[in-house]
């Protein structure tokens, strides 16, 4: 592993690189998963993407428990310990150091992000376990070779390494998303892993180009691919995936735990207290087990690099 740390921009530094007067793709995430961590224009976003799709909610939800799941698997079932997160977004409950470490005190997690409010929050909020390590670089998932720079400070890039890339290539247009991929696994020994998803018109397509929309208006890059053009990301470097295959995201290995914490679970059945909340605010409190195919626009998989 490398000898030289990434530097970080001070925290006044990365508070001068917040544009608050635009939405983040992270920070809209960050709403519809409850967060406080995001901006008016950010909201804005949010809303309207429900009012496109008004469980649309689920879409955002059901990704992040394909996350945990995944994780879960390649920690538990694969035996990985080394994981890195490219568009870690901002810091939640079940963070993929949570998740591995749990299962593998030992594990080395490195997360990557662009946005500053992602980075100023987490280095105070993803503490990893004294067993583990946990790092956080700040760089774009367009520059894949200051990544794997960077993250040879925490995990070794000669041994497996499950590789993250959970809704952040619908963010970049087709040909330079493919050589941005070729690229990370590339560098990845055999061993490895990829697990990824990524919004689709392939399933439910006029509620998600009602979403797509939204996102156009406000300058999103906004690429929904179909099942063959995800395929890709795996076959075109031949990485071998595991059953189910490209799936929804909520058929892949589902184990229907609810995503809900305790609070948010007694309050949810208080249906008076949750009907008076705003739109997003009242889908925090719904069970994301109440879900059909009918509600979800993301396909989700994972794959070995054998």
């Amino acid at each position: 592993m490398g000898d030289d740390a990434p530097q970080h921009d001070s925290a006044e530094q990365l508070h001068q690189r917040i544009d608050s007067s635009r939405a983040h793709p992270a920070r809209v995430y960050d709403v519809f998963l409850g967060g406080k961590d995001n901006y008016a224009a950010d909201r804005e976003a949010a809303a309207a993407a429900l009012a496109a799709n008004p469980r649309g909610y689920l879409d955002v939800r059901h990704n992040r428990d394909f996350m945990r799941r995944s994780v879960n698997y390649l920690t538990r079932e694969a035996g990985l310990r080394q994981f890195l997160d490219i568009g870690t977004g901002l810091p939640t409950q079940e963070n993929v150091h949570q998740v591995a470490q749990r299962i593998a005190p030992e594990a080395r997690i490195v997360y990557v992000d662009n946005d500053p409010v992602v980075l100023a929050h987490a280095r105070a909020l993803l503490a990893s376990g004294p067993q583990g390590a946990t790092a956080y670089i700040d760089a774009d998932l367009r520059d894949p070779a200051k990544i794997l720079q960077d993250a040879a400070s925490t995990i070794d890039l000669d041994a497996p390494i499950a590789l993250g890339l959970v809704a952040i290539l619908h963010f970049i247009e087709d040909t330079e998303a493919y050589d941005i991929v070729r690229a990370l696994v590339d560098a990845l020994p055999v061993g490895s892993a990829l697990f990824l998803s990524h919004l689709t018109s392939d399933l439910n397509a006029e509620k998600i180009a009602k979403v797509a929309e939204t996102y156009h208006e406000r300058g999103f890059t906004f690429v929904l691919r179909s099942a063959d053009e995800v395929r890709r990301f795996f076959t075109e470097n031949g990485l071998e995936i595991v059953e189910p295959g490209i799936v929804p995201a909520h058929h892949w290995r589902p184990d229907h735990v609810a995503d809900h914490d305790t609070d948010h679970a007694a309050a949810g059945r208080d249906e008076a207290y949750v009907a008076s909340l705003d739109p997003i605010e009242r889908t925090m409190y719904r069970d994301i087990n109440d879900v059909t195919d009918d509600d979800i626009n993301v396909y989700a998989a994972v794959a070995f690099k054998r």
